[in-house]
């Protein structure tokens, strides 16, 4: 059983009647009246921690109901107002640096949330339930290399710390140390701990798993799949629109583009005359993949579209495909896509992986396609392309692409809106 933190200190004591009247107000959901009693107490007793820390609470229940990024400041400087004062509490500092830290980073000012984590764990260095928020506080802002020393450093204090386990091995494996990364994954996962049931764990232990041939990934996925993270076995994508109609393979009739289908086809040539022309001559515009998706082999890309942003300077390299597709903002529009030129060199293997929403759909138009050799698998059933034609499937659905022909494979790439989102949802769904 958890203990009751402790957050009077002996002043506070000979007012809790008063600060007892402040929080029910706070507790009954009458906040500006909370705000007005606390404030009061503040003014009249500058030096009560508790009192204080009752005036950062209910500014922060005043800036979620106001929907307020200013209140919501002054709720933070107001939490770190607590810290400074004399004989304050330790669990009442932990309580309101843990709290500012939090407020910091909904506000995106992870460096600042980074400088309160830091704080943190400097006054308490044993807590290792900090060091890990710490961690946290690393990755938030990219920053893998201090956070995988301060989980090495909870995972030489408490070798059994589940949370430490998942990041940790998350870490590892986006060092490619996929074998490593594997044993973290996974006993952080059997742990139970609070903060390790998290689909992007699953996620990764199972892609882990099936880079090293282990058929154990779909028991972790199906986990994942019974713990509510992934819509299915097969569709794992983790940034999800519920209740949208989920398949591997579409038709166009089924999309609802086909005009967008036609014109792809019927300009099949120009679209591939003008990739070609680009490949000849600006080969530098082709970006090698950077997902770390490929088990080896040569696979590059030219975008002309990300996010529903027009790269200008691309387009310029191909501007009758661009002009061609201005026409569909079920495309151009799309934020959670890109649209772009894929070409693959023979002895190329792309890994089992899913894309990250369920919001799209993605269309392969086929510019130059050798024979034999080519093919696509989504979920259970393998396709190849054919030249002019579009196939179109949900990548949020497990897929993976061989590549074992004689010469390259060129194909154009248009991600679409998922057709059942709607008109409010496309506008305002954030980018991916």
């Amino acid at each position: 059983k958890k203990k009751k933190p402790k957050l009077l200190n002996k002043f506070d004591k000979t007012i809790k009647a008063e600060l007892d009247a402040a929080e029910k107000l706070r507790k009954k959901g009458k906040v500006e009246e909370a705000l007005r009693a606390f404030e009061a107490l503040v003014n009249q007793y500058p030096e009560s921690p508790r009192a204080r820390y009752g005036k950062a609470q209910s500014e922060d229940d005043l800036a979620e109901k106001m929907r307020s990024n200013e209140m919501l400041q002054k709720a933070i400087n107001t939490y770190d107002e607590v810290v400074s004062l004399p004989n304050v509490p330790s669990d009442l500092i932990k309580l309101s640096l843990k709290r500012e830290a939090d407020r910091q980073q909904f506000l995106g000012r992870m460096r600042s949330s980074l400088i309160t984590l830091q704080k943190l764990v400097h006054l308490f260095p044993s807590d290792t339930s900090l060091k890990n928020d710490l961690g946290v506080g690393y990755l938030l802002i990219g920053d893998n290399s201090n956070a995988k020393q301060v989980y090495e450093e909870v995972l030489r204090l408490a070798p059994d710390d589940g949370f430490a386990k998942v990041h940790y091995g998350f870490i590892l494996k986006a060092e490619n140390k996929i074998a490593e990364s594997i044993p973290y994954l996974k006993e952080g996962l059997e742990s139970g701990d609070p903060g390790t049931d998290d689909g992007r764990f699953y996620f990764h232990l199972g892609d882990a798993l099936q880079r090293i041939g282990d058929k154990e990934a779909y028991k972790w996925y199906e986990l994942g799949y019974q713990r509510g993270h992934f819509a299915s076995v097969w569709q794992r994508s983790l940034y999800n629109v519920k209740g949208l109609k989920a398949q591997p393979w579409w038709t166009a009739r089924e999309t609802g583009y086909t005009e967008l289908v036609k014109s792809l086809e019927k300009n099949w040539k120009l679209i591939r005359d003008e990739g070609l022309d680009v490949m000849d001559k600006k080969r530098s515009l082709f970006l090698p993949e950077d997902e770390n998706l490929r088990e080896k082999g040569d696979w590059s890309q030219f975008t002309l579209w990300q996010q529903g942003r027009k790269n200008e300077n691309a387009c310029k390299g191909v501007p009758k495909t661009c002009a061609l597709l201005e026409r569909f903002p079920e495309a151009t529009g799309c934020r959670r896509g890109q649209i772009k030129y894929s070409v693959m060199l023979p002895g190329t293997h792309v890994w089992p992986h899913t894309g990250p929403t369920n919001c799209r759909l993605r269309m392969h138009l086929g510019l130059v396609i050798p024979k034999e050799g080519c093919r696509i698998r989504c979920a259970q059933e393998n396709r190849t392309w054919e030249e002019g034609k579009v196939l179109i499937f949900d990548d949020s659905f497990e897929h993976e692409v061989w590549q074992d022909a004689e010469s390259y494979r060129l194909i154009f790439i248009v991600d679409v809106w998922h057709p059942e989102l709607t008109a409010q949802q496309r506008r305002t769904l954030p980018a991916i």
